[in-house]
């Protein structure tokens, strides 16, 4: 990469409240973002990320293909890719016993794989740079299950997993896989969810964003394979 030459850095579920932040925290970093998501782009999408920023939406990032098709519309066929961060994911509480098969699926669908197929689509890009970082989204419940958390937790688990076996397998690429396991983040949509918890204590979008961009950076060179919990006070 040129010495003046910014960083570009790809955001997977770049529409929901961590994907915003995390676009905003690299905006302000200067860097050129390649915006995806399965959400429709925002009315205010394009206004705040003109060119040279690209935003896509509507894109299931489970189907290779659908990923690799997204991959190639924000960076070319042969585009420079320096940082992908794969925020996309679900929650759904359901117990076990007499739970819906289709809630695991789409948990692993949502959570893991999209992360998966991504990474494969963009590791060509990465490689391009002779560096690079993907930064995957655990979480910090996937530490232990609770009731009506399996399908969600396995999931979460199964990205932690995934990381720590692509970071071995690029280690000598000189590209680093990190996991950022998030507590309750403050968001509209947990504040719907629970308005009777103590919000004091959860973590703020931004807070998550700002661990994303200690790991994009040249300070964190030296940190792979690693899960860091982000929780707050909670």
């Amino acid at each position: 990469m040129a010495m003046n030459e910014p960083r570009v850095v790809m955001i997977t579920g770049a529409f929901g409240a961590l994907g915003t932040a995390v676009a905003r925290r690299f905006r302000t970093d200067g860097a050129r973002l390649a915006l995806i998501g399965h959400a429709r782009v925002p009315d205010w999408g394009t206004r705040e990320y003109p060119a040279p920023h690209r935003l896509i939406g509507g894109i299931d990032l489970a189907d290779p293909a659908a990923a690799r098709s997204a991959v190639q519309q924000t960076l070319g066929s042969d585009g420079p890719l320096d940082v992908l961060v794969n925020i996309a994911g679900a929650f759904r509480w359901q117990k076990v016993a007499g739970g819906d098969i289709a809630t695991w699926e789409t948990m692993f669908a949502t959570n893991l794989k999209t992360a998966v197929v991504t990474s494969q689509a963009a590791i060509p890009h990465l490689k391009s740079r002779g560096a690079g970082r993907i930064i995957n989204i655990g979480a910090g419940a996937a530490a232990r299950g609770h009731t009506g958390m399996g399908a969600y937790a396995a999931s979460k688990a199964g990205v932690e997993r995934f990381s720590e076996a692509l970071a071995d397998e690029l280690k000598d690429e000189n590209i680093n896989v990190n996991t950022v396991l998030p507590g309750t983040i403050d968001t509209p949509a947990n504040r719907a969810a629970m308005p009777q918890a103590d919000t004091t204590r959860w973590v703020a979008p931004d807070a998550v964003a700002d661990v994303i961009a200690f790991l994009a950076s040249d300070a964190a060179r030296a940190v792979t394979g690693a899960a860091i919990r982000v929780f707050g006070r909670g």
